[in-house]
């Protein structure tokens, strides 16, 4: 094995690369968490390979194996592309192969009988492998290590899935009398061991003192230039991230600079990669070919191509989703573009680390978006270079969670009384309900599944709710790839401008039913932006009480959601050339909220009037979900809140936080008690309503759907004061 590292032109570890492996040898769980390209890989590597090649020498050659768990598939066809090198002066002692949805069936039976390096993701292990366990015990009876990579981005309600989906595999694993150890590689995180440990359920030593040399990195932040256009009440309009990240990528092509726009969103990353294959046919049309998009939803094939074009070299710009954010080795780049604040300290630093990788200078550009948030830091860099990267949150023993897989466990193996230990407290309290729901059954000493259909199909753990909708082209029936159902109804609604690999589609035709969407090839001069409308109605208060003269209920909603229109916007500007009705059918979730009342008292104390009220609300409404993350184990993107002048379901003006469609169950019936600490608490060193005479904690955040209304700065802070029961 050493002799495999040398070859690879590695001499010496560094220090943090041989600690973690010291530790993984000796049979501790371990968590690098180190700055990007600091060779985490290699940490895990070498303890696994050296594993491996010792069990080849069994009878069967399988005398050890490893599993791999990455978020994304482009993630696990990366790092089996490194293990193949990295192994390959040990010949067919290390076997490795990935295991997903991509996977040909015919290959599927080879990696259960020989290989002995499985690289999958937690989707796969939670529908495929832990249901078939019988026909991969051979494998698991082996298992001597498991790496989770990229682990700070199993966080919320995905990162708590996958947190019991990992309990589930450890149960398996002892019922074929193996004990894996661990191994996680996470990017620079606040307490990465806790996370850690709350997601394997295991002691975790933490490895966390990057000892990797760094280049310089110059970190620009870019404010878009403003247009001659005018928004609500006459307020200047600014150039999109969108046109700016796109000019920037043209610019940085032209120069040679190898470079990454990261955007949101799937269609932001198209619109991208097309505004600068325009550009760079007026300069230089061979150059266009060297920028291209990758997203999400691409047929398998073409992920491969483009995979094997960067990695090539044949491709010098790309705009992409955080696909790219999500540790590839994309070694050799020297930009990172970014469009828009990603949401999270730990995701801007994830990202702008992709540049400079091999150890050399690099650039990384924040392009803000043109709101509140984006705009309230470039003019203030303290906030994002002078705090610390945020915690990763989960919470596995949250009952909407840990529900369907005690029935997906039950169905693997009956449950016992000794398991419920490994699953956490809250497993013994849910198993009554269980029974009851009649999906489980107890006889003897054990609870059964009683249902025919499986177990693990009833919960996705990604939460993106139900089957994706194919993208087909009319004219020649060619799949052109999927849209997640979630989004289908703002993304290929008819009329909607469809971009993929650089060409333009129209959607003619949705097909909601058999999950179709029909597109023909089209070249306007516009894009589409779907518009749609919310309203949620209380079924069942479960806790009220008294919050200052108004009051704070906990209980079940239901939230209807509809996409009514599309507006159509000039690509460059955003400005609105016009707007076409939709007649799509709603769509409705049954969840659980918290929501708060303001009395009229309140407000007139509060000298709020009518005209701000909505205003003030919304702002509280914004202040509410930055706080929640202090006090509830949730991902402040697990939850949505909604602000409401007047209700029909209530006496007063009100706020809502209620879990975001589709299945994610982010608030628990836990949290009222903790009602006083939210006049009071805050981080340290900050006043909860004031930074030196600014808002920053208060300021918007993006999972809100009212991103329209204005924010009344002075309502803000009389509503959330006289709501607490003082002043402001």
């Amino acid at each position: 094995m050493l002799a495999a590292v040398r070859a690879a032109g590695i001499e010496h570890p560094w220090a943090h690369q041989a600690r973690a492996a010291e530790h993984a040898l000796d049979g501790d769980s371990v968590v690098v968490a180190t700055g990007t390209a600091s060779g985490k890989s290699l940490s895990y590597l070498v303890p696994v390979l050296s594993t491996l090649l010792d069990g080849a020498e069994a009878p069967n050659g399988r005398g050890a194996t490893a599993l791999y768990l990455a978020p994304t598939k482009a993630l696990a066809a990366d790092q089996c592309r490194s293990v193949k090198e990295l192994s390959q002066p040990l010949g067919h002692s290390v076997r490795a192969a990935v295991h997903d949805g991509d996977t040909p069936f015919e290959e599927r039976e080879w990696i259960r009988q020989y290989a002995n390096y499985v690289l999958t993701n937690p989707d796969m292990l939670h529908r495929g492998i832990l249901p078939s366990h019988p026909r991969w015990s051979s494998f698991l009876k082996a298992l001597k290590y498991v790496v989770i990579d990229e682990c700070h981005t199993y966080r919320g309600v995905f990162g708590s899935h996958v947190a019991q989906v990992l309990r589930r595999l450890r149960r398996l694993c002892a019922r074929y009398g193996a004990s894996p150890v661990f191994l996680l590689a996470s990017a620079t995180s606040a307490e990465p061991a806790v996370a850690a440990r709350r997601l394997t359920g295991l002691p975790v030593v933490e490895v966390a003192d990057d000892a990797s040399p760094r280049g310089e990195l110059v970190f620009a932040l870019w404010e878009p230039p403003l247009t001659e256009l005018h928004g609500e009440k006459g307020a200047p309009v600014r150039r999109t991230a969108t046109a700016e990240a796109a000019d920037l990528l043209t610019d940085l092509t032209v120069q040679g600079v190898r470079s990454v726009a990261f955007v949101r969103s799937r269609r932001g990353a198209e619109l991208i990669s097309v505004i600068a294959q325009e550009r760079l046919a007026e300069v230089d049309r061979s150059l266009a070919r060297r920028v291209a998009a990758y997203r999400g939803g691409y047929l398998p094939e073409e992920r491969r191509a483009l995979e094997r074009a960067l990695h090539s070299g044949e491709l010098l710009g790309l705009a992409a989703t955080n696909a790219l954010e999500l540790g590839m080795d994309v070694s050799g780049l020297d930009a990172v573009v970014i469009a828009g604040y990603p949401g999270t300290r730990a995701s801007l630093w994830q990202q702008a680390g992709r540049a400079g990788r091999s150890g050399q200078g690099a650039l990384a550009v924040l392009v803000a978006r043109d709101d509140p948030l984006d705009t309230f830091l470039v003019h203030h860099p303290e906030a994002l270079f002078d705090r610390p990267v945020e915690s990763t949150v989960l919470d596995p023993d949250n009952p909407y969670v840990l529900a369907p897989h005690l029935c997906a466990a039950a169905e693997e193996l009956p449950l016992t009384e000794d398991d419920l230990a490994l699953f956490g407290p809250a497993a013994e309290e849910l198993l009554p309900q269980l029974e009851a729901a009649k999906l489980l059954r107890r006889r003897t000493r054990a609870w059964h599944w009683t249902r025919r259909e499986r177990a693990a199909d009833l919960t996705d753990i990604r939460g993106e709710g139900g089957r994706p909708v194919q993208v087909v082209e009319a004219g020649t029936g060619r799949l052109l790839g999927t849209v997640d159902a979630g989004a289908a109804h703002t993304s290929v609604h008819e009329g909607a401008v469809h971009l993929h690999q650089g060409r333009t589609y129209v959607v003619r035709s949705l097909d909601l039913e058999d999950s179709v969407a029909l597109v023909e090839q089209a070249s306007p001069s516009w894009t589409t932006v779907a518009r749609d409308t919310t309203s949620i109605s209380v079924l069942e208060t479960d806790t009220e009480i008294p919050w200052g003269d108004g009051r704070l209920c906990f209980g079940s909603v239901e939230v209807t959601n509809q996409v009514v229109s599309f507006l159509r916007r000039r690509v460059i500007t955003g400005e609105v050339l016009g707007e076409t009705k939709l007649d799509l059918p709603p769509r409705t979730l049954r969840t659980r909220a918290v929501w708060w009342t303001v009395t009229e008292d309140q407000l007139d104390r509060a000298r709020i009037d009518p005209e701000i009220l909505g205003g003030a609300l919304h702002a509280a409404e914004h202040a509410s979900i930055g706080m929640l993350p202090l006090f509830a184990t949730c991902d402040r993107w697990d939850i949505g809140g909604v602000s409401i002048p007047l209700h029909p379901d209530t006496p007063a003006a009100h706020g809502l936080r209620l879990r975001r469609p589709p299945g994610r169950r982010g608030l628990r019936g836990t949290r009222l008690p903790h009602r006083p600490l939210l006049a009071h608490r805050h981080p340290p060193g900050h006043r909860l309503l004031r930074v030196r005479g600014r808002l920053p904690l208060l300021h918007p955040v993006p999972q809100v759907r009212q991103r329209q209304r204005p924010l009344a700065q002075a309502g803000r802070r009389a509503t959330a004061g006289r709501a607490a029961g003082g002043g402001a």
